[in-house]
């Protein structure tokens, strides 16, 4: 496993390029693919993607804010304090490579956002702290938690379908999270990436003390942080600038909403949890020039995503208008039976999700597709429709639109962590292959 994992890194180092790069390429690929597959000119595909280039804007705010508010959250003082506690009970690569995993993997779980941002972090904080520890393996770790977010509290499938008006409603109607994330199928799967993607991970830790790569200290940014003598200023303004009672009392305000929204039996969603995680972290910080100077130092982690989500909204344009995702779906659904269907429609959604990393906008798509061939065949709703969120979530691990936040933390290179990536995606397929072609005939 140690030899593949090193053939896997060489490989990618010599012939990856950057995220941006990719996303170029992956453009020009869907073109071609639209022109091949559905006839598509080159003069209407430009047109698809320049229409759709903008498409992911409300959805690309909605993740920075999540990424700076989650980011912004596990820099609190009070956070801070737990993370470096955890991080110092740590005293070998391999319990840190297992720590970082299971951070990332239940935080994920219980909700994306957070997860994928406090993986980063802790596995940061862990490379300081441990002697030995290969830095691009751990932050691999951290991130590959990332691939139970799906079948999680937060996935956009699950919840989505079980939302009173979804768009599908009438073809399949409300599927309770019982029979979703809740599944013995589900819960099972969830309870075995949990309990062997941790040493999985660590078997993977370089043995030879020539291929380890620690982290560089210096390298590591620190916050910035008000000094001291600011805080006396005497200037009105300053003094307002470092009130903890206005802090705290916003805080507090943004806290009251989110109990009453909860009492009144308001549902979870991106814009609810990006508003919690902004006004818990003003609390906790309390004084708002704290917590404007670690926002300024979380800019950074969002910078790689505000340009390069538009190209893949791009992309998403080109796929819907020209017909290339529903033929996609199709070629799957034409060969598939009513045991079979869950498992094509999992490989089909993490093919997809190479060219189109949204797992609400595919399935906004590829949906429709999947359910009328459900509804024909006899097939499980549930298990189908989850069965492109498992695909999704699966190929994420060698998709590199998610991990860029996790890079911007670790200030590593795509072509770093790759390798490992690849071999996680390897495993993890196994697994899920196994538990969506088992729930596929328990379905049928």
């Amino acid at each position: 496993m140690q030899a593949m994992a090193n053939f896997f890194t060489r490989l990618v180092s010599r012939y990856m390029p950057d995220p941006l790069v990719i996303a170029i390429l992956l453009t020009a690929v869907t073109i071609v693919l639209a022109m091949l597959v559905e006839g598509t000119s080159v003069f209407a595909a430009t047109r698809f993607w320049g229409d759709g280039f903008w498409g992911l804007l409300a959805f690309s705010m909605q993740m920075t804010v999540i990424l700076l508010a989650g980011y912004i959250l596990a820099k609190t003082p009070l956070v801070d304090r737990l993370l470096d506690r955890i991080a110092g009970c740590v005293r070998t690569p391999f319990a840190a490579i297992v720590v970082a995993t299971l951070i990332g993997g239940i935080g994920s779980w219980l909700n994306w956002g957070f997860g994928l941002v406090i993986g980063g972090i802790v596995a940061q904080k862990l490379a300081l702290k441990v002697k030995g520890l290969h830095y691009p393996l751990v932050i691999a770790a951290a991130y590959s938690g990332f691939a139970l977010y799906g079948i999680g509290l937060s996935g956009s499938v699950p919840l989505l379908i079980a939302t009173e008006g979804h768009f599908l409603q009438g073809e399949m109607g409300l599927i309770p999270l019982s029979e979703t994330i809740f599944s013995p199928v589900l819960l099972i799967t969830s309870g075995l990436i949990i309990a062997t993607l941790p040493l999985f991970n660590a078997w993977l830790h370089p043995r030879r003390p020539e291929d380890i790569v620690e982290i560089d200290p210096a390298t590591v940014d620190r916050p910035a942080a008000p000094a001291p003598g600011d805080i006396q200023s005497a200037t009105l303004a300053e003094r307002l600038n470092h009130s903890r009672f206005i802090g705290i009392g916003i805080g507090l305000l943004g806290m009251l909403y989110v109990a009453l929204y909860s009492l009144n039996g308001g549902s979870l969603n991106l814009n609810t949890v990006n508003f919690t995680f902004v006004f818990l972290g003003i609390l906790l910080f309390a004084s708002p020039a704290q917590y404007l100077a670690a926002l300024n130092d979380g800019v950074r982690i969002v910078s790689g995503i505000i340009i390069q989500y538009p190209f893949y909204a791009g992309i998403m344009g080109i796929l819907v208008g020209s017909g290339l995702m529903v033929s996609f779906a199709n070629l799957f659904v034409d060969i598939s039976s009513a045991a079979t269907l869950p498992i094509w429609s999992f490989i089909s959604g993490g093919v997809i999700n190479i060219l189109a990393p949204s797992g609400g906008g595919q399935w906004a798509v590829q949906g429709p597709v999947m359910i009328e061939a459900a509804t024909e065949l006899g097939a499980s709703h549930a298990a189908t429709a989850l069965a492109v969120q498992i695909g999704d979530q699966w190929t994420n691990m060698v998709q590199p639109f998610w991990i860029l936040p996790v890079l911007a933390i670790s200030g590593l290179k795509l072509r770093d962590v790759m390798g490992y990536m690849v071999l996680i995606l390897m495993y993890l397929g196994v697994i899920f292959a196994g538990a969506v072609w088992l729930w596929g005939y328990l379905g049928a």
